[in-house]
């Protein structure tokens, strides 16, 4: 194949919806991304960027796609991770959910993931949207403790446990020992600059998957007292926030249960709104 056919070919898979490419800083972890049409190579434009998490059936793909509507009406660009199952463990589910696990740092793995998508496209790396449901959700709402200064915006959509923004608990109860642990700084002042959405479905009720038992490897004292249901939590999440000064547009879908394509119009208006708010609608030169 002539070299310019064979360049030719390899951007026509780094354009609209990507493949899985593994991550460069841990091959054990990977990306896709979705590139809107109007992105102009040749162009000087930085197009905005969200970050999209997956829950625990891991379908970053799928996830993706679902916003594709979104990404080509605000030119803004997809970067959905991909943090397998079973890492170090092949007993565990949850790995990333809790930000550190094994020894592993899931937030500077998307971090660098993100570095790595600015090397190849012109998006707005330093300030992001970022959207996560059920586990995603955990991700990302323990995500916005520790760099708010990455964050435009976080969509924080049915997590099954939270972390309470309280020094009086220890994390992942709280964020007590979170800056010794991450060395990184609970920083309110910069909390306060991210615009937050808790989003449910005012039917996410079941329980059996949002209990921790005394047996799981992620038990801890207080875990379950935010709450019983998902909704319960996420109210008690949203009050923790209020008291720290910290406001949270609250978003309910009516007679939706624990389903994350559920509650994407609503995340999806958030997001809108936010880049509605911004010169350009965050496409900057």
């Amino acid at each position: 194949m002539p070299k310019d056919e064979k360049a030719e070919q390899l951007n026509f898979y780094r354009r609209g919806r990507t493949p899985i490419f593994a991550s460069r800083m841990d091959q054990r972890f990977s990306w896709c991304c979705y590139i809107p049409s109007g992105y102009d190579p040749s162009a000087e434009q930085v197009h905005p960027l969200a970050v999209l998490v997956h829950g625990s059936l891991r379908d970053a793909d799928i996830l993706r796609d679902e916003f594709i509507d979104f990404s080509e009406n605000h030119q803004c660009v997809l970067l959905a991770p991909l943090f397998p199952a079973a890492i170090n463990d092949s007993e565990d589910l949850h790995n990333y959910k809790h930000i550190i696990y094994n020894g592993i740092r899931y937030d500077l793995i998307l971090l660098d993931m993100i570095e790595e998508l600015a090397a190849r496209y012109r998006v707005a790396k330093d300030k992001v949207l970022m959207h996560g449901f059920s586990g995603g959700a955990q991700f990302a709402h323990r995500f916005f403790y520790l760099h708010p200064d990455r964050l435009r915006a976080v969509s924080v959509g049915a997590p099954g446990t939270v972390t309470l923004p309280d020094d009086r608990t220890t994390w992942w109860v709280g964020v007590k020992g979170m800056e010794e642990l991450f060395d990184r700084p609970f920083d309110v002042e910069g909390m306060r600059r991210v615009a937050v959405q808790l989003v449910i479905g005012d039917q996410d009720i079941e329980t059996w998957d949002v209990t921790v038992g005394p047996q799981s490897p992620f038990w801890l004292e207080g875990i379950n007292d935010s709450g019983a249901t998902r909704v319960e939590r996420l109210r008690t999440l949203e009050k923790g926030l209020l008291a720290i000064g910290v406001e949270a547009r609250f978003d309910t879908v009516p007679g939706m249960s624990h389903d994350g394509t559920g509650i994407q119009g609503p995340v999806k208006a958030f997001f809108s709104e936010v880049l509605a708010s911004v010169p350009d609608g965050g496409i900057s030169k």
